[in-house]
């Protein structure tokens, strides 16, 4: 079994508690059916201490287990931008960041923790609506979403080696209903549905099978194999592509990863919530501007890094790892809560089932019935169809079939 370059960050007993449009051009997961779980202790992190953001509305996040004082965080508010930071949390740094280098500890313009996870202040939206620049239109379907964190950036190809790395170094995979939003309904987590006393399952230990502890697995389903395999960021060593964002995860290596790595899959609903500014149900994640081809708010349709865009062009203008930005390279590009990428990039997996129908009434809701899974965003690939937060549109794929054409990949949820 080929080894990797770069050291495993724990060594612990267990796993903490913890996307683009167009046909399946690679299978599954990273080993096939079966398996059974295994158990242990828990997992923190090691390292410098990272910044888990602060409350978006200016102060400390309000929910279980509050987030512990710290210094200040903030980026541009209103309408149209970020919104104002309040206190931040110092906590240990997540596992997949640890060890720092580049794609770790080198992510935005400031060369920040790839970790830092910003608050997201709940409130109720219309997860229906359109938006054609003058505001919101046809909304529908009111859902209500509790405080959460949200990754600032998407997983880059180094955060998810370090994953890759505890597998392969004998790391157990999730347990048994981890992967849960603990925070919520006295640690049962989302309401399943518009069912009430029904709730999140978490992970299943049948999934086991599906991560695979031998690198050679990884590097064929991540890298190779396909016919959109010089796309795949992933690389067993450290490289060039460590601060792009991954691709080609499957599903479920998405949310165990997520659960590795101290949180979980956001629910559509709060993807959705991030992605629309909340109630201000906005166009784009960072408000009307219209993007260019200049690639500074979003990174999409081989616009990247020339300006030639595909549409314009009349042809692909897409050929290869040179197209894919590393995350966080859009300065104008910033969600209402001080994300980055939520539109463009790579698609990013949801935990919920796809249904055609919301269901309502929905707060703190996700939908665990049906085949396909939710995979939102658009990616670097795709047209501006996809781009709007609005959009709903090829968004429902089979985990068990499906890594993308272009632009898969996963960003993160964590407790307030």
């Amino acid at each position: 079994m080929l080894r990797l370059e770069v050291g495993l960050l724990l060594l612990g007993a267990s796993v903490m508690s913890c996307g683009g449009s167009g046909p399946s051009v690679a299978t599954g997961g990273a080993s096939g059916d079966g398996g059974t779980s295994s158990s242990g202790g828990s997992q923190s992190g090691s390292g410098r201490a990272w910044q888990s953001g602060g409350s978006s509305s200016g102060g400390a996040t309000p929910g279980s287990g509050g987030a512990p004082s710290g210094g200040t965080v903030g980026t541009g508010g209103g309408s149209g931008g970020a919104s104002t930071g309040g206190s931040v949390s110092t906590t240990a740094e997540p596992p997949s960041c640890a060890p720092g280098g580049p794609g770790l500890s080198t992510c935005g313009a400031d060369d920040e923790s790839c970790c830092t996870s910003l608050p997201v202040t709940g409130g109720t939206f219309f997860r229906t609506y359109n938006n054609d620049g003058n505001g919101p239109s046809g909304t529908s379907a009111a859902a209500t979403i509790s405080d959460f964190r949200l990754d600032k950036y998407e997983v880059t190809a180094a955060r998810f080696r370090q994953f890759v790395i505890y597998l392969v170094d004998g790391g157990a995979p999730p347990a048994a209903g981890s992967g849960k939003h603990a925070h919520l309904n006295e640690g049962q987590g989302l309401q399943r549905g518009s069912a009430s006393g029904s709730y999140e399952p978490g992970w299943n230990e049948s999934w086991n099978s599906k991560l695979s502890n031998d690198i050679a697995d990884w590097t064929a389903v991540l890298a190779g194999g396909t016919a959109a395999s010089k796309y795949g960021t992933w690389t067993e060593t450290a490289g060039d592509s460590d601060e792009l964002p991954i691709t080609f995860p499957s599903w479920y290596e998405a949310y165990a990863f997520c659960i590795w790595d101290g949180g979980f899959l956001p629910s559509e609903a709060e993807w959705k919530y991030a992605a629309a500014g909340g109630d201000e149900q906005r166009r784009y994640p960072w408000g009307s501007d219209t993007p260019g081809s200049d690639n500074q708010h979003l990174i999409f349709d081989c616009c990247f890094p020339s300006g030639q865009c595909s549409t314009s062009s009349g042809h692909d203008t897409c050929t290869g790892l040179v197209n894919i930005a590393a995350v966080g390279s859009t300065p104008l590009g910033v969600g209402r809560y001080g994300q980055f990428d939520l539109s463009g990039s790579v698609w990013e997996w949801n935990l919920d089932l796809y249904s055609a129908q919301y269901d309502n009434p929905c707060t703190d809701c996700a939908h665990f019935d049906g085949t396909d899974r939710v995979l939102p965003g658009g990616g670097f690939h795709s047209g501006m169809t996809y781009e709007y937060a609005y959009n709903r549109q090829s968004v429902n794929y089979n985990p068990d079939t499906y890594r993308g054409d272009y632009a898969v990949g996963v960003r993160c949820a964590r407790e307030p």
